[in-house]
Order: C-alpha cells, then structure tokens, then sequence
C-alpha cells in the first residue's frame, strides 16, 4: 500500500491540514494519508506545544469519519527529539510492505537541508511538496520530489492559538469536533 506520511506538530489540527491532505490524497499517487504527530519538531519552539497525548486525540477526532486518513503517534515511542529519517527507518521496519511518501509544505522543504541526514532522506524517498507562497522549492536537490499545487488557506495554528487566547471564535478554522474538544478541555487558554 501506497502511504503518505503527513508530518507535523498539528498544534491544533486545522481546516487548512485537511485541505491539504484531502488535496494529496484526490491528486497524488498514495492509497492512505498518515498524520504523524510529532511529539517535537527539533527545529521549532516548543513552548506553545499543547502535550502530544491531546494533540494526537485532537487528529484522531478530526478524521475519525475519514477512512483513507489515519492518525499515527509512531513517533512517541523513537527518541527524543524524533527525526523523518529514524521515522521513515522504523516505518519500513515495522511495515515492509508499505511504501512511504513524506508530505510537506515549501516553507518545511526550504529548510531540508538542515534535517539529519537530509541527503539520503531526498535520494531514498520519494517527497511530495505542496507549493507554499513565498517559498521556492528547489527541485533540482533530488529527482524524487513532485511539487503539487493544494487549495491553501491563510490560516496557522499559530494564529487560532492566539484566538482561543484572545477567547475569539475559531469556527470554521477547525472541524466542529476539534472546536468542541478545545472548548471542553480549555486547551491553549
């Protein structure tokens, strides 16, 4: 089967990651989506991070009506802080006969080159990257790389956290589920 592993902090998972996901899986060669929650990107601040235990039920109820997308915390049990190629190594191990495809946006590709061992990364993987405005993405870096043109919406966690802070709406930036469970749990307040 044919998987394409979404990474990212989901912090929170919003309307834009699954318009994305959406877009990968409709106009590229996967099977399934797999949101992998990152417990740490090592190259972010983690400070604002809600703890990856919420953020990987927040994926979960966001896609649970989804059945080619699949929420996946592999992540927490590698170590600290987690890396795509030690990911990719212990996904092959564990499910020899799926083929791996990394998913990211141009602003995550613009910095590929300060990854851990980014050069076998982008000559054992195939990457499909989804133009973001302002990044260029130089493909020319490896012949595995398929740029795709997703529907992209203004929008970031960075920017919901700050509403919820703010104790403003973010309807419609999250699926209804997602909102609920923010409410409920008083995250990011």
């Amino acid at each position: 089967m044919k998987i394409g592993l979404y990474f990212g902090s989901f912090n929170p998972i919003h309307i834009g990651h699954l318009i994305i996901a959406n877009h990968v899986l409709n106009h590229c060669d996967i099977d399934r989506l797999w949101f992998v929650v990152s417990p740490h990107n090592p190259l972010k601040e983690s400070s604002s991070l809600l703890n990856e235990q919420s953020r990987y039920f927040l994926v979960q109820k966001a896609i649970e009506h989804e059945p080619h997308f699949f929420a996946s915390n592999i992540e927490f049990s590698l170590p600290r802080p987690s890396y795509t190629i030690d990911t990719l190594a212990h996904l092959r191990e564990k499910y020899p006969k799926h083929e791996f495809t990394v998913i990211m946006g141009g602003d995550s590709f613009q910095n590929i080159t300060k990854w851990k061992n980014y050069q076998t990364l982008l000559a054992n993987n195939r990457i499909i990257v989804y133009d973001r405005p302002g990044f260029t993405i130089d493909s020319s870096l490896s012949t595995s790389i398929e740029i795709t043109k997703a529907p992209l919406l203004d929008i970031s966690s960075t920017y919901i956290r700050n509403l919820i802070k703010e104790k403003k709406s973010i309807r419609y930036l999250v699926p209804d589920i997602v909102m609920e469970e923010i409410r409920a749990s008083r995250y990011y307040l």
